[in-house]
Formats: C-alpha cells, sequence, structure tokens
C-alpha cells in the first residue's frame, strides 16, 4: 500500500486495501489522522490524487480548528453570567460542522440547535470496521468540507466579552503555574530515577526457572551470573517424552507432560516456583506495524476504544486472543513509529499456563519460541563484543521460519514444509531410500529462504552472509551441506548456545550431546528475567514479551513482593549505617584523643632513648666493676704477677666472660668463666701456652654450665684453666 505523508506526516493519505476476488473494492484516496488518541478516517471521493490531496487537506485543516473552537468554546462558557444560560443558538447561527455518519463515507453538514460542549465532545469520526459498498458508488455523495468555519454572532460575542475580561486572570495563573510545573518535572526526573534503580535490582534479583516442552522432549534450566557477569549453567534437565504417549498435539497431552516437566524440576533439584515457558511459533500471530505518531497516552486511549487494532490488524474477534504490544521504534522525523504486535489464542495460552502450573510451578512468563532463540542468541555474545545480528532459522517436523533483525526490529518469514516431505527428511540415512528425494525438499526450501534473503537485502540494503540454525532433528549435521551446496554464497552453522556459558562439573554430562542447538529455546527461556517495573520497556521489546493474559496482576504481585523485601533491605541498611555513623564518631574521638597524647608519645620516646642509653652505660660499668675485681686480688707491688696477668687479660676471646682469676702467691694462676663455645676455650688455651711469663697451661673443666650464675643466656659453658708461670730472667727480658 503506498502511504503519502502530508501535514508533517500527521496525515496519511492512502488507497484502502479492501479487496474482493482479488480486486481492490475501493480505489479512492483516504485520508487518516488521530485526535485525542481517536482515529479519524475520510474518504476524498475521487481517484485523482490532486484533487484528492487537496480535498483531504481541507478536511484535516477543518477538523483541527474544530478542536480549537471546542477549546476557546469551553473556556468562554466557564464564564458565561447565569443570565446566559437559557439562552440558545439559532439554526442560522450555528457553525457548519464536518461529521462522519456510520453508514456511508459521506460528509454532511449538520446544524446543531443548541452549542453544547458537551455534545461536541462526544462527536467521534469513525469509519465502520467493515467497509459498505465500493466507494466509487458513493463518490457522487460526497462532498468537501466547507471553506471556512463560521462562528455565531452570539459565539463571537461570548470569546470577545469574557475572553478580555479573563486575560488578567490567566496571565496571573500561568505566572503561579510556572513554579509548581518546573517541580512536577523535578519529581518525573527523580521518579524515573529511581524507577530505573528498582527496576535493575529487581530484574537482577528474580529467580527464573525456564521450561520448553516440544514433542520430542521437556527440558528445564536455571542460569546465574559469576563476579564478571558472565552466565553460569546452575542446573539443568531433560525428559525425552514417548511419541506414542504425545501424539500429533502436544496439548492433547497435558497431565502427561505435566508429570515428566514435575520429574525434571526435581531431577535438576530447581528450588524456585517462578518459571517461563513458551508457545510454538506457529500458535503466534507476529507482526511489526507501521502506525503515525503517538505519545503513551495518545496510545493507551486509541487501544482502549479498539480503533488502533481494528485499522492496523484484520484479526477476526480480537477478544479471543491475549496481544501484546510494544513499541520498538519512533521516527520524529517521518512522524512514525513501529509496534510490535504479538497475539496468540487465549485457549491455547491457558493450556499451556495450566500444564506448568499443573507441575506445581507458578507461570510469570509466556514468551514466542522465535523470540527465545534470539534471546539466547544475543546473552551469548561477549560482553564489549559487536552484535552483528544474523539470520537464525529453525528446521524440523514442526517448526519452519526464519528471522531476521533490523534495528532490533524482528522480521519473520514462514517457510512451508508438506507433511510428505517432513516424512522424507526422518528417511535420511537409510540405505533403502534415495538421497535424491531429500536434495529436492531441501532444494524447495532453500528456495524460500533465498526469496526472503532477497527481501531482505533489497529492502534494507543490508547483506546477510551467515544463517544460524537450530533443529530438532537429530540428521541435522547431515542435511548442512545440502543447504551450503544450494546456496553457496551464505554460510550455514549449527548454533551451539553453549560455547560462552560456564558449565558446573556436575552439568557435563548431561549436555554431551550430539546436537546442542536443541537447548537453545530452553537457556532462552531461563535468561528471561520478571521485569515488574518496565525496565526491559525502553530497553528491547524482545526481551519484554509476555503473552500470559493476567500478566499486570503477576507483575503487581512481584512487585509488592518485591517492595517488602526491599523495605526489609532498607532496615537492614538504616541499621547498619547507624553502626556506620557510631563508628564514624568513635574514629573522629580517637583521633582527637590522639592529638592530645601527641605530647606523651614524644616524652616516652626521648625517655625510651635514655634508658637505651643508661643500659649500655651500666653494661659497661658491670665490666669494669669486674676487672677492678680481678685487680684487687692482685699485689701490684709484684712485677711478675701483674705481667703474667696482663697477658692473660689480652688473651680472652671476645665471646668469653672471666668470672674469678686466683693467683696462689707463686706459680699458679687459676683462671674461671664462661665461653660461648668449647672451641673458644681450647683456643684460650693455646692462646696463653704462646705467653712468654706462663709456661703451661691445662684445661681443668669445660663443660655446660646448668646453674643460673650466668647473666647472659648466650654464654653456657663454664671452664676452668690452670696456668703454670715461670719468672726466671730469660722470661723476664721477653
Amino acid at each position: 500500500m503506498e502511504t503519502i505523508h502530508k501535514k508533517n506526516g500527521r496525515l496519511h493519505i492512502y488507497v484502502r486495501q479492501d479487496k474482493y476476488k482479488g480486486e481492490l473494492k475501493s480505489h479512492n484516496w483516504v485520508g487518516r489522522t488521530y485526535i485525542n488518541g481517536k482515529q479519524k478516517v475520510f474518504s476524498s471521493g475521487t481517484t485523482d490524487l490532486e484533487k484528492a490531496t487537496s480535498i483531504l487537506e481541507k478536511w484535516f485543516d477543518d477538523l483541527h480548528i474544530t478542536k480549537e473552537q471546542i477549546k476557546e468554546t469551553s473556556k468562554a462558557e466557564d464564564n458565561i453570567p447565569k443570565a446566559f444560560d437559557d439562552l440558545h443558538v439559532t439554526k442560522e447561527q450555528s457553525s457548519e460542522i464536518p461529521k462522519v455518519q456510520d453508514n456511508t463515507s459521506k460528509i454532511e453538514n449538520d446544524i446543531p440547535t443548541d452549542v453544547n460542549q458537551k455534545n461536541i465532545q462526544k462527536e467521534e469520526y469513525n469509519i465502520p470496521k467493515e467497509e459498505e459498498k465500493e466507494e466509487t458508488n458513493n463518490s457522487n455523495q460526497s462532498k468537501p468540507p466547507t471553506k471556512d468555519v463560521r462562528l455565531s454572532m452570539f459565539e463571537k460575542l461570548k470569546n470577545i466579552k469574557f475572553s478580555k475580561l479573563s486575560l488578567g486572570k490567566k496571565n496571573i495563573q500561568n505566572k503561579d503555574s510556572q513554579q509548581p510545573s518546573k517541580q512536577n518535572k523535578f519529581k518525573k526526573i527523580l521518579s524515573s530515577f529511581f524507577k530505573s534503580k528498582l527496576s535493575r535490582m529487581s530484574v537482577t534479583s528474580e529467580e527464573i526457572v525456564g521450561i520448553d516442552v516440544t514433542r520430542e522432549a521437556v527440558r528445564v534450566a536455571q542460569v546465574s551470573k559469576d563476579k564478571n557477569d558472565k552466565w553460569i549453567l546452575d542446573k539443568f534437565s531433560y525428559r525425552l517424552l514417548d511419541k506414542e504417549k504425545v501424539g500429533d498435539n502436544l496439548l492433547d497431552s497435558k497431565d502427561y507432560a505435566s508429570e515428566e516437566i514435575n520429574l525434571a524440576v526435581s531431577n535438576a533439584k530447581i528450588s524456585t516456583k517462578n518459571a517461563a515457558i513458551s508457545i510454538p511459533y506457529t500458535s503466534a500471530i507476529i507482526r511489526t506495524l507501521t502506525s503515525p505518531l503517538m505519545d503513551e497516552q495518545e496510545l493507551k486511549q486509541a487501544i482502549e476504544t479498539e480503533s488502533l487494532w481494528d485499522n492496523l490488524v484484520q484479526i477476526a474477534d480480537l477478544n479471543d486472543y491475549s496481544v501484546f504490544h510494544q513499541v520498538i521504534n519512533r521516527d520524529s522525523k517521518k512522524n512514525t513509529m513501529q509496534i510490535l504486535f504479538v497475539a496468540s489464542k487465549l485457549s491455547d495460552v491457558n493450556s499451556y499456563a495450566s500444564m506448568v502450573k499443573k507441575a506445581g510451578l507458578n507461570p510469570v512468563i509466556m514468551d514466542v519460541r522465535c523470540f527465545t532463540l534470539k534471546n539466547a542468541y544475543d546473552n551469548s555474545i561477549p560482553h564489549g563484543a559487536n552484535k552483528v545480528q544474523p539470520a537464525i532459522m529453525e528446521f524440523g517436523l514442526d517448526e519452519n521460519y526464519m528471522m531476521t533483525i533490523y534495528n532490533n526490529t524482528p522480521i519473520i518469514t514462514d517457510i512451508f514444509l508438506r507433511p510428505q516431505e517432513k516424512q522424507t527428511l526422518l528417511q535420511l540415512g537409510d540405505p533403502n531410500f534415495s538421497n535424491s528425494e531429500i536434495e529436492n525438499v531441501i532444494r524447495r526450501y532453500i528456495m524460500q529462504v533465498k526469496q526472503a534473503l532477497s527481501e531482505h537485502e533489497n529492502k534494507y540494503e543490508t547483506k546477510i552472509n551467515k544463517i544460524t540454525v537450530v533443529s530438532s532433528l537429530k540428521n541435522i549435521k547431515q542435511l548442512l551441506p545440502v543447504f551450503k551446496k544450494n546456496l553457496p554464497n551464505t554460510g550455514f552453522e549449527l548454533y551451539d548456545p553453549l560455547f560462552t556459558i560456564s558449565i558446573p562439573t556436575y552439568n557435563k554430562e548431561k549436555l554431551k550431546l550430539e546436537n546442542k542447538s536443541t537447548i537453545t529455546s530452553v537457556l532462552g527461556l531461563a535468561y528471561r528475567k520478571l521485569d515488574v517495573f518496565g525496565y526491559y520497556k525502553f530497553v528491547t521489546a524482545v526481551k519484554n514479551i509476555n503473552l500470559l493474559p493476567n500478566r499486570d496482576a503477576v507483575r503487581q504481585q512481584n512487585k509488592i513482593k518485591f517492595l517488602s523485601g526491599f523495605a526489609f533491605k532498607g532496615l537492614a541498611a538504616t541499621i547498619a549505617a547507624i553502626y556506620l555513623i557510631l563508628i564514624g564518631y568513635s574514629l573522629i574521638l580517637y583521633n582527637s584523643n590522639k592529638e592530645k597524647l601527641k605530647e606523651f608519645a614524644e616524652v616516652e620516646a626521648k625517655i625510651k632513648i635514655i634508658n637505651a642509653k643508661y643500659e649500655k652505660l651500666t653494661e659497661q660499668k658491670n665490666k669494669m666493676d669486674a676487672s677492678i675485681a680481678i685487680t684487687n686480688m692482685i699485689n701490684s707491688n709484684q712485677e711478675q704477677s701483674f705481667r703474667a696477668l696482663a697477658q692473660v687479660a689480652r688473651s680472652v676471646p671476645t665471646r668469653m666472660k672471666l668470672n674469678k682469676i686466683e693467683y696462689n702467691g707463686e706459680k699458679e694462676i687459676i683462671i674461671r668463666g664462661l665461653a660461648f663455645d668449647p672451641l673458644d676455650v681450647i683456643n684460650f688455651n693455646a692462646t696463653l701456652k704462646r705467653k712468654s711469663l706462663i709456661v703451661d697451661s691445662e684445661i681443668k673443666q669445660n663443660n655446660r654450665d646448668n646453674t643460673d650464675q650466668s647473666k647472659s643466656k648466650s654464654m653456657k659453658y663454664a671452664f676452668e684453666i690452670r696456668c703454670t708461670l715461670d719468672f726466671s730472667e730469660n722470661r723476664k727480658k721477653t
């Protein structure tokens, strides 16, 4: 559909794509805009684009002029005296207001009998959900809106009279409202800041088990992060399902699947009850819709009036679906925005939820399988690496599609396989089966893949050189060369979701799988976190998808749970803060007392220095006293004995202490003391023998001293040496 944007992108001119038997029902150009969150649609009644543009632009201007006049009329009526309350406007004085009737695209000039603000505000210019007969048949009946929208004399009188009276009051109110508006802005910024912090805390603290249920197996997983912000596969388990019990439809065997989920959770020793599950891609409706730019309030009003989905998505009985939407891109230049629309039948959603509930778990997130694969891929990319989005292709007996990403917008293409072609894939490896039939199936499959790649490259001007393959087929590795053969310029790689995740030793045996891509979906679910404060709302829509019909109640319940825990943590933090304050106060007192005791420390240091000097002097005094005591025992008038004593004193080694020297008055000196080592005593005795006045010396005792007479702990050996003297004339001369 070709869409022409006018009036700064707020007016969209297009031809409605309503077809009957392959032909357009209407060839007329139609205008569409939004006022107060409500969609307004008007047919120009002509197939000439120039004439239609002129008519539709006038219609657009008249709508906005009417909107402004309604506001002015409302302000004026608020100031009308009671005397004018009973007056009415005549038919000739009333303004001409364009009105779209319920069963035709014609605009008529309807003249109201009473100008009443409430009646005017209730006017809605909506096109019915079902387009009537061909608009070409009604083109002669439709008329462009009048050139000028004239006000009655009475309305002009009211506007002139009371707008002047209220002018001064308005200025005063504007001055008074400037300060509150600044305060409100500050409150909004502060609120969003704390909300963002709370959102991150709630997202990181929530524990969730991912549950992937297919016709082949039930898989459960729970992950966490280490100090380096890397993922760890804490708990993992799987249960292969009996094909005879499951059949063609998994939902027909909910009780059996619930039992297997319970067993898998028990085997993995998972304690959390919060579960994230997925529904098949074939059970979901996924669209990326382009809409005129609206703020959150206008978008909310458009959804509440059901006019948005009725015009953008043609789905019968939308009330039977669980719908999730998220704005993923806003383009202020084109004045448009892109909305991710995801829906699934309530019956399917409730069936998958009840399956998990029967296993004793609480479903809090319901995602679509294709988005769980993207989530697993995004979380497997190392932190800081370039996130180049490849095409993700799921190939199997149940799910067949290819998903490409551009500016975080998913583009999903269905790939069709006939039932007989699926049976052909199962017979790969059978020696009695021809491989040519399999190659024909792959060739037809790759033709659809090639077409999807070509459309993506032509639209977004980006080339895709690599396709990541996820498959539940056991023989998928044998099919990859056939893929490459049919599409040689594109690489095909079987995805390994574990190449960057840490695996504990107790889980390595469970993960020795030949085809590891089968656990991609369960890991993508395990990475999901329940966002109760809207943290992912402004990050990426794919991480925020939740199709549970009671998701608002679940979010509110977990929000209360988190806030109560947060309050407890806040109380603990307050107590810790009080202790920190007391410790800080104690440190201040300690530093203050330290300054006061600074002089005492200096005096104490001086005393220590003086005591050290005193100890040295005391030691020297003791040595001198010992020498004096020895000399007192010798007669100073005997020259020979004094000389002998001098020779003995000069011979004493450093590691020896003399306690007593006795002289018998004739020719013998007895030396007693302590030595550090017996060898010192032997050396001392040898030195004495070489002295001129000593004829001979003999060691009488040299053993360990076990008494407490020694003051020095190092002098442990007591000794006694007897020296024989010779006072002959020859000895004296030497």
